[in-house]
């Protein structure tokens, strides 16, 4: 199975229906990125990439007003039928579509600015899906995405897998993975984020790393790591009683990031930004 399959059936299945069941958990954790990319936002059409649950796409819509479109694409349909509800509700212009940002055809020139928030380190081919973002931009649009830096610099995205790996060994597999292999970290190294935009037509390119506090009430803390990322995989196909000692080790691990009612961490990431030629 190709990365791409591999890709569309994970986010359709276990990956998609977890970010659903943790919707209000996730949106108040990356809170801090969606106010960061909509603070600014000029007036005009907006595309954003990997949009989940439609959060950050609402927040868009809301900055740039009613008369200005906001797309956003994913290929989850699950965390999409939750967007469309929510743009419902909230009577929103967002409108939302399941696609790959990297094959779609977009219209050419259609968009003034391009955003993501963790939703551009998934593709099979970065090039190609930038040079099709690209294409999408109106002259002079532009381009700005939040992605992790290293597994180093972010201990608490890495906790539950190393507390976990003496207990499920099949947990290497995500620990062994190439660096700029399609994943969470796949941007870490910026010198290969810039070459892909460089690449893909893209100009202007500022790169800067940026540590952001973020927090989710600590009673959630345990959904979280027993639902999402490799861990949650993994703890799916044990026992009960090999489930629970697993659970026990990974939340001793993660006391260091408990203040009280709440969890708190700094996420290391890269503000990218930059401007279609």
């Amino acid at each position: 199975m190709n990365t791409q399959n591999e890709q569309q059936l994970l986010w359709n299945s276990s990956a998609g229906n977890a970010w659903v069941d943790m919707q209000e958990t996730l949106d108040q954790l990356f809170q801090p990125f969606e106010a960061l990319l909509t603070a600014t936002l000029p007036h005009g059409a907006v595309l954003d990439v990997g949009c989940g649950t439609g959060s950050t796409t609402l927040a868009a819509a809301r900055r740039v007003g009613p008369n200005n479109p906001c797309l956003g694409l994913d290929i989850s349909e699950p965390m999409l039928a939750v967007a469309r509800t929510r743009s419902e509700r909230a009577r929103s212009q967002a409108r939302f579509i399941a696609a790959d940002a990297q094959h779609y055809a977009f219209e050419p020139a259609a968009f003034d600015s391009v955003i993501s928030r963790f939703g551009v380190m998934f593709f099979e081919d970065s090039i190609q899906a930038f040079s099709n973002l690209h294409r999408a931009a109106k002259n002079g649009a532009a381009l700005h995405f939040i992605a992790w830096r290293s597994p180093a610099e972010n201990p608490f995205m890495t906790t539950a897998v190393r507390a976990a790996l003496p207990l499920v060994p099949k947990l290497a597999a995500t620990v062994d993975r190439p660096a700029d292999a399609p994943g969470q970290f796949a941007f870490a190294d910026a010198e290969r984020v810039r070459g892909i935009l460089e690449r893909s037509g893209w100009r202007d390119i500022r790169l800067q790393p940026i540590d952001v506090t973020c927090t989710f009430p600590e009673q959630d803390l345990v959904r979280y790591f027993t639902q999402l990322g490799p861990l949650g995989s993994a703890l799916r196909e044990l026992d009960s009683e090999a489930r629970t000692a697993v659970v026990d080790t990974v939340r001793a691990a993660f006391e260091p990031f408990v203040d009280g009612p709440t969890v708190r961490f700094v996420a290391a990431c890269w503000d990218a930004r930059a401007s279609a030629a």
